[in-house]
C-alpha cells in the first residue's frame, strides 16, 4: 500500500496540484495511536485552557486565511471569494467554540433526593471523521472544533481531492498550540478506513457524505457499537407561497442554487412554486440563469467555477438529461461546454414531477428544478414527498404564518424564511430521514461526542 499514490487536480486547468503516498497499514494504526496518545494527556486541560487554544486557531486561520482559501480554490475550483468566506467561517465558529464552550460543557448540580447530583460532559476518546470535497475547511473543522473543545483525539480522513487543506489544516492547528498528534490526518483507502472504524482505540465516528457512503458507515459503526453522526445527502424544497415577494424569491434562489457553484448539501434545489406564481418565477429564474457567467474561479467577476471532477460532472449531466427524457422541460444549460475544466453551466428544469430524476435524487451541481403546485397546502406535501429532510426555505410575506409552517410542518432539520443561508456557529445543523441524524454547531453540537456522566453523592448525616 505505501507504494500507491493519490493525486490532486486543479478542476479549472485539470492539470496535477501534487502527488501523495497513502499511508501503508502499520502507518495509520500508528496516527490513531498517536491521537489516543495525546488525548489521554489533553483531556486533563481545563476547558478554559482548551478554549484558549481553539482562540488562538481562530487567530492563526484569519492569518493564514488567503493561502488557505487560494489552496481550496486550486484543489476543488471554489469562487476564489466563497474560499475566503469559507475561511472567516471556520474563524467564526472556533470564536464562538472558545467563548461558549467552557458554560456549554462545565459540570452541571441537581438536586436528588437525599443526595447531590453531577451531571459531567466528559470527553470519550478518539472521534474519526470521514469528510467531502466541498468545503475542505469547512467540514473539518465542523466537527473537529467541537471534539477538541470536549477534550476528545481527533482523526481526519479527507476526500482525496483535497487532501492538501487537510494537511495544512493540522499544521495551522499544531501552529496555533494544539498537542502535535491530537488531530492526525489520514491519507488511506476506503479499505483501510473500515479498519479504523472497527480500531478499539476509535470511540466514535462521523461522516459526511452520500446516503450510500452514510449507510455503509453507519452499519460497520453500528456492529462495533460506536456512536455516529451523519450529515448526508438532502434535495431541499424552497418554497415559493400565494403571497411571497417574487422578486425575493427569484433573486434568493438563483443564489441559493449556484452557491459553491451548486456543491453543497444545503444548496436550494427543488423550487416548489404555487399555480400563482409558477409561470412569473419560471421565466425570471430562467432569464437569471441564463446570464450567469462561468469561468475562472479566481477571476472577481465569475459567477461559476468548474465542479470539483470529472465524474462530477458528467453525473450531473447524465441526471439531467435522463430528467429530460422523462418529462422535464429543460430552459437553460444542460450541454457540457467544449473547454478544458470540469464546467457545467446554470441548467433550469421545469415541469420537474414525481418519478423524475430531478424529483426524486439529489442534483450536485447548478442544475434547479422546478416544481409546480396548486396552493400553499400542495406545496408543503411536495417539499415532504422526499426521502430526504436536511434544509428548506419558504418564501411567504406573512412571516407568522411561515414561521408555523416551518415549526409544525416541515419535515427538516433545518428551515430558512424569506432567505437562504448556509450555518450559524450557534444555531445545529443537522437533517432527518435519509439526510442522516446528529447535529453540529450550538450547544448540542458541543455535547455529541461526550460521555454524558452521573455522579451521585449522599447528603451528610
Amino acid at each position: 500500500m505505501a507504494n500507491k499514490q493519490l493525486t490532486t487536480i486543479n478542476p479549472l486547468t485539470e492539470e496535477v496540484i501534487a502527488t501523495y503516498s497513502y499511508m501503508s497499514d502499520d502507518e495509520a494504526a500508528a496516527v490513531v495511536e498517536s491521537s489516543h496518545k495525546a488525548f489521554l494527556e489533553w483531556r486533563l486541560r481545563s476547558l478554559d485552557e482548551r478554549a484558549k487554544v481553539v482562540a488562538a486557531i481562530a487567530k492563526a486561520l484569519r492569518e493564514r486565511k488567503e493561502e488557505f482559501a487560494q489552496l481550496m480554490t486550486r484543489e476543488v475550483g471554489k469562487l476564489i471569494e466563497d474560499s475566503r468566506t469559507e475561511v472567516e467561517l471556520c474563524a467564526a465558529i472556533c470564536d464562538y467554540t472558545a467563548k461558549q464552550g467552557p458554560a456549554a460543557l462545565a459540570d452541571e448540580e441537581r438536586d436528588v433526593e437525599g443526595a447531590t447530583g453531577i451531571v459531567t460532559h466528559s470527553p470519550i476518546g478518539v472521534v474519526y471523521g470521514i469528510q467531502p470535497w466541498n468545503f475542505p475547511a469547512y467540514q473539518a473543522i465542523r466537527y473537529s472544533i467541537a471534539s477538541l473543545m470536549a477534550g476528545n483525539g481527533v482523526l481526519l480522513k479527507h476526500a482525496e481531492s483535497c487532501t492538501g487543506s487537510g494537511l495544512l489544516l493540522r499544521d495551522i492547528y499544531e501552529g496555533a498550540g494544539l498537542p502535535k498528534g491530537l488531530f492526525g490526518v489520514l491519507l488511506i483507502t476506503h479499505d483501510q478506513s473500515n479498519d479504523i472504524v472497527e480500531n478499539d482505540l476509535v470511540r466514535a465516528v462521523t461522516l459526511t457524505g452520500s446516503e450510500t457512503a452514510g449507510r455503509t458507515v453507519a452499519a460497520k459503526a453500528g456492529a462495533a457499537l460506536k456512536k455516529t453522526v451523519l450529515e448526508l445527502g438532502s434535495n431541499d424544497a424552497y418554497l415559493v407561497l400565494d403571497d411571497a415577494d417574487l422578486d425575493l424569491a427569484v433573486e434568493t434562489c438563483v443564489k441559493g442554487r449556484l452557491f459553491n457553484n451548486g456543491q453543497t448539501c444545503v444548496n436550494a434545489k427543488r423550487f416548489i412554486v404555487t399555480q400563482k406564481n409558477y409561470d412569473a418565477f419560471v421565466a425570471a429564474y430562467a432569464r437569471k440563469f441564463e446570464a450567469i457567467k462561468m469561468g475562472d474561479p479566481n477571476a472577481a467577476d465569475t459567477q461559476l467555477g468548474p465542479l470539483v471532477s470529472e465524474a462530477q460532472r458528467d453525473k450531473l449531466h447524465e441526471q439531467v438529461t435522463k430528467s429530460v427524457s422523462q418529462g422535464a422541460r429543460l430552459l437553460v444549460g444542460g450541454e457540457v461546454p467544449k473547454r478544458t475544466g470540469w464546467f457545467y453551466p446554470a441548467t433550469v428544469l421545469a415541469d420537474v414531477s414525481p418519478g423524475q430524476v430531478a424529483y426524486e435524487d439529489e442534483l450536485f451541481g447548478p442544475a434547479a428544478a422546478i416544481i409546480r403546485a396548486k396552493d400553499d397546502d400542495d406545496a408543503l406535501r411536495i417539499a415532504n414527498d422526499s426521502r430526504y429532510g436536511l434544509g428548506g426555505g419558504i418564501f411567504s410575506r406573512d412571516v407568522k404564518r411561515a414561521r408555523e409552517l416551518a415549526t409544525k410542518y416541515f419535515d427538516t432539520g433545518m428551515v430558512f424564511i424569506n432567505t437562504f443561508d448556509v450555518a450559524s456557529p450557534s444555531l445545529p445543523f443537522g437533517g432527518v430521514k435519509a439526510s442522516g441524524y446528529g447535529r453540529e454547531h450550538g450547544p448540542e453540537g458541543l455535547k455529541e461526542f461526550v460521555n454524558v456522566k452521573s455522579i451521585k453523592i449522599p447528603s451528610a448525616a
